[in-house]
């Protein structure tokens, strides 16, 4: 007798566990600053994108392959197994009577079944209602009945009592004794598919493995990717650094022809070029010093004898005629003028050169104050807040030289009261002087301390020469303190200076 058959039905695809490993936990950083630079790292970004590709194509690969291999085996299963059914029915059929009886369907199910020919199969035998006997403890799926009913062979996988199951059923067309065509007599055979999983979960665990082994290397490769590509781009902002902090000769050492290397020679040249113009900017501004120093020491000498002939024609001007003796007091104090300009020039020249010293000595700042101010005659112009005492360690002319030039200065731009306030901790000595005046544009308070300038520009012509507040913020400078400008809120402006005491614990009176 023979079978007919039909294309098969394609098999349902079993579920299939994850090869990606769980994820673990990271450290912990302890700041929130080091996570930042850890993840937006050019290092930590190449590994990840390494990995991920090494991953992914690892995955994609591994999911490929056993979606091939576990359907190829699974086809050639179902395909032998079919076959071999057909080929033994056919063998057995032809000499089964017909109707069967209950004894002839187990003794068709027990000759089918059993571990001889292709595999350890059990077989059921069934004609209309009756069946052979079944001790399985699995059933044929109804769904692969009612194929097989229809008079077409088929099979179907599942999954029953914890393992995975093959059944194939094949409608036998011609019984002896009986008519052509379908006899009624159908043969399932269910077949375990433990072996061809097992099969699948070897294979499953060898694409993981090469996953891992895959992004692991991937990770070696993309350290020693990003070690080769940081290394100049850590080199370049070395670097820098370098050039940012004045050493103007700094080079990078160029190899290969590479975008690094082209970075390396542009970065070469950009610093070649910045040292060429600064040397030569320090060039000129040495020459423009020394010339201001040079012409200043020349005028010295000159000017102390016109100040000294002035003093004398001061002393005769109301004996001259009015015209004479008015074009002696300007001569006189545009002779003034310019020895204070001159004076200046020297000192902010000397200071440049760190030709300045400083000698410090301790002494009482509040006592120091009130010498400065009677010098000049401002004593009843200012209105002191002194302490009894404050012994600090400075150079007592120099700080004449600031406070004169902070009072002064209130006086001469500002509106009374000038109020001068001292104070101190253990640390720092604190100085404000503070007048009533309109106060300073606000565009002019980054300004106010450069030289040979002036907040009232239509004052062209004054008394200063626009090197006071400069040599002031240079000697407190030397001091290690600063000098501050600002607004008060309610009108006129305060500087305040900052000096460190410089006291040891023996020198405190």
């Amino acid at each position: 007798m023979s079978a007919a058959a039909t294309p098969d039905p394609a098999p349902a695809a079993a579920p299939r566990p994850s090869d990606d490993p769980p994820p673990r936990p990271g450290p912990h950083p302890p700041r929130l600053v080091r996570l930042r630079r850890a993840v937006a790292g050019l290092r930590p970004r190449l590994l990840v994108a390494f990995v991920a590709v090494a991953a992914l194509s690892a995955l994609a690969t591994a999911t490929l392959t056993y979606r091939a291999a576990t359907t190829s085996t699974l086809d050639l299963t179902k395909d032998t197994a079919l076959d071999e059914l057909r080929r033994r029915v056919d063998v057995l059929a032809p000499a089964l009577p017909f109707p069967p009886t209950q004894g002839e369907l187990d003794r068709l199910a027990a000759q089918l079944s059993g571990t001889g020919g292709f595999r350890d199969w059990r077989v059921l035998a069934s004609y209309g209602a009756e069946h052979s006997e079944w001790t399985q403890p699995v059933a044929v799926p109804p769904a692969l009945q009612h194929t097989v009913d229809t008079g077409h062979a088929a099979f179907q996988r599942f999954a029953a009592d914890g393992h995975p199951w093959l059944a194939v059923g094949v409608p036998v067309s011609y019984a002896k004794g009986g008519p052509a065509g379908a006899s009624g007599l159908t043969v399932y055979a269910l077949l375990p598919l433990d072996r061809e999983q097992s099969a699948a979960s070897a294979l499953l665990a060898g694409a993981a493995g090469a996953g891992a082994f895959a992004a692991v290397l991937a990770a070696g490769l993309a350290l020693l990717a990003a070690r080769q590509v940081l290394r100049p781009v850590r080199a370049l902002g070395d670097a820098a650094r370098a050039l940012a902090q004045g050493r103007l000769d700094t080079r990078l050492t160029v190899t290969g022809h590479d975008e690094l290397a082209q970075l390396s020679k542009t970065f070469n040249h950009t610093a070649r070029t910045l040292q060429g113009t600064i040397e030569e900017l320090r060039a000129i501004e040495s020459q423009g010093r020394r010339f201001a120093a040079d012409v200043s020491h020349e005028l010295r000498t000159p000017l102390a004898a016109m100040l000294a002939v002035t003093d004398i024609l001061d002393e005769d001007a109301e004996q001259l005629p009015a015209d004479t003796a008015t074009a002696l007091r300007m001569i006189s104090n545009e002779t003034v003028r310019l020895t204070r300009l001159v004076n200046d020039l020297i000192e902010i020249s000397r200071l440049d050169a760190g030709a300045a010293p400083l000698r410090t000595e301790t002494v009482d700042a509040a006592t120091a104050v009130r010498e400065t101010l009677d010098l000049r005659g401002w004593g009843e112009q200012v209105d002191l807040d002194l302490p009894a005492a404050l012994p600090v360690r400075l150079d007592p002319r120099r700080f004449d030289v600031v406070v004169a030039n902070l009072v002064g200065n209130a006086l001469r731009h500002g509106r009374p009261p000038v109020r001068l306030a001292l104070r101190g901790s253990e640390e720092e000595l604190v100085l404000t002087v503070t007048d009533h005046g309109p106060g300073i544009p606000p565009t002019e308070l980054p300004h106010l301390f450069d030289r040979f300038y002036k907040a009232d520009k239509s004052r062209a012509r004054s008394e200063g020469s626009g090197l006071g507040l400069a040599i002031a913020q240079e000697n407190a400078r030397l001091h290690g303190g600063l000098i501050e400008a600002a607004n008060v809120p309610d009108g006129g402006a305060v500087f305040t200076l900052v000096l460190p005491r410089g006291l040891d614990g023996e020198e405190e009176w």
